[in-house]
């Protein structure tokens, strides 16, 4: 066997789970996808998070979750899970080009944005179309730009791009928004911030660039060009499980199906953070899941090597 316990992602979960495990002097290794990264590095200010009045940038702490994951022992790799199949004993993780071993797993993928599927979101990706205002903000400066949703993530990056951007216009197809209090009050008045309300995208229009968008009421059907230099979509997540098939149950969303303790309906298989079926997802339920998880994943391995 090449490990206790092998995790999948390295974000807050995952990386909580790291120090846990490893603390417990379990042989982990935590492995890294090449191709997605978890939602926190791309998150500009970070101010919910316990310990930091002042908000912290959501790069630098999880640099520091790395680093202590790495003091302890956790091994890392960045590499891509394409599957999971069991050993008996034990499991294997198949990746790009390796497979291992190990007596457990802890999934801790996350989640990406959800696109809109729209006529030109392919076309001008990267040429004004983005998912991440912390990447991308800085890049139209002076400029106009839409944000697609109303909820935490799309308020916050709303504000956020309103540093850069002399204006931001928040298109909604509900005419309330969703997210927290603090943030509605925040957008509200934000002089450089307007609001579309009813209403979605149903083109991003231009040429080489974006130049526009075409917007649609949900109430009317009716529809109008809206003039603009970027569209930022923040319309919700979906879960990265596709790599698990038919492996676990997941519910509707794609998200995984576990208990209290973190634990799926495999025994020696546990998910934790936002790749898990739960009420809420922040960087401090994920860093609870993966203390949770971990703890529940030891007792799974002594109890394993007391029964041999």
């Amino acid at each position: 066997m090449d490990y206790d316990v092998i995790i999948i992602g390295g974000g807050p979960a995952g990386l909580t789970a790291g120090i846990y495990a490893s603390r417990a002097r379990l042989k982990a290794l935590l492995i890294e996808s090449y191709s997605v990264a978890c939602q926190a590095v791309t998150t500009d200010h970070i101010e919910n998070y316990p310990g930091f009045p002042d908000g912290v940038n959501g790069f630098e702490l999880i640099e520091k979750f790395k680093k202590q994951a790495e003091k302890f022992g956790t091994e890392f790799i960045i590499n891509e899970v394409k599957g999971i199949k069991e050993n008996n004993p034990g499991w294997g993780i198949l990746t790009d080009d390796k497979s291992y071993t190990s007596r457990a797993i802890i999934i801790a993928s996350g989640a990406r944005p959800k696109r809109l599927d729209i006529p030109g979101e392919d076309k001008f990706r990267g040429k004004g179309v983005s998912y991440c205002a912390t990447c991308d903000g800085a890049l139209f400066k002076n400029k106009e730009v839409v944000v697609a949703g109303g909820g935490d993530t799309a308020l916050e990056e709303a504000i956020f791009l309103t540093r850069f951007a002399k204006k931001v216009t928040i298109i909604h197809r509900r005419n309330a928004l969703r997210g927290t209090k603090i943030l509605q009050e925040r957008a509200f008045s934000n002089k450089k911030i307007e609001f579309v309300w009813d209403a979605v995208i149903s083109e991003i229009l231009g040429a080489a660039k974006v130049s526009g968008v075409k917007v649609k009421n949900v109430k009317t059907g009716a529809e109008k060009d809206l003039s603009c230099d970027g569209v930022f979509i923040f319309v919700g997540y979906t879960p990265n499980t596709a790599f698990l098939k038919d492996l676990l149950p997941l519910d509707e969303g794609g998200y995984i199906i576990a208990d209290d303790n973190c634990l799926t309906s495999k025994p020696g298989i546990f998910a934790c953070g936002d790749c898990r079926k739960k009420l809420l997802r922040q960087v401090v339920t994920a860093a609870g899941d993966g203390a949770t998880t971990a703890f529940a994943c030891q007792h799974y391995i002594e109890n394993l090597q007391q029964s041999r």
